[in-house]
């Protein structure tokens, strides 16, 4: 029997730590990306709980938000970025709704749920960026 793979909740949180172990805060601009790193794969571990509340535990999408601090209409998208609903996002909005989760639900209970490997580059969330340097 193979050991249980780490779940992407768990992986995320991980990478969380190992850029943390990078900070030195007495040198606060080089610290800098490794807590914007940090910062990235802490919201990948908050989308990725979303989305096991919502498919495994029966949650709704609106509390699962609630829960993580997120308006309803800041979900969706998330969770069309995580390894369990990915494959569940409308083709045109990008965004996981309350008839995705129910398919998803639906494909799990039967055996056929569609997973994204969770090693994969996820989409990254946007950024802003100035349009000339300052």
């Amino acid at each position: 029997m193979s050991p249980k793979s780490p779940s992407p909740v768990a992986l995320a949180l991980a990478a969380v730590e190992d850029a943390l172990r990078h900070v030195d805060p007495d040198r606060p601009s080089a610290a800098l990306p490794h807590l914007r790193a940090a910062q990235d794969h802490l919201t990948r571990a908050i989308d990725e709980a979303m989305a096991t509340a919502v498919l495994a535990e029966g949650s709704t999408i609106r509390t699962a938000g609630s829960l993580a601090g997120l308006s309803e209409n800041a979900v969706g998208p998330r969770l069309a970025r995580t390894s369990l609903l990915s494959a569940y996002a409308g083709p045109d909005s990008g965004r996981v709704t309350a008839s995705g989760v129910e398919r998803a639900r639906y494909d799990l209970e039967e055996g056929r749920h569609r997973r994204t490997d969770p090693g994969a580059d996820p989409s990254r969330p946007m950024r802003f960026r100035a349009r000339r340097p300052t």
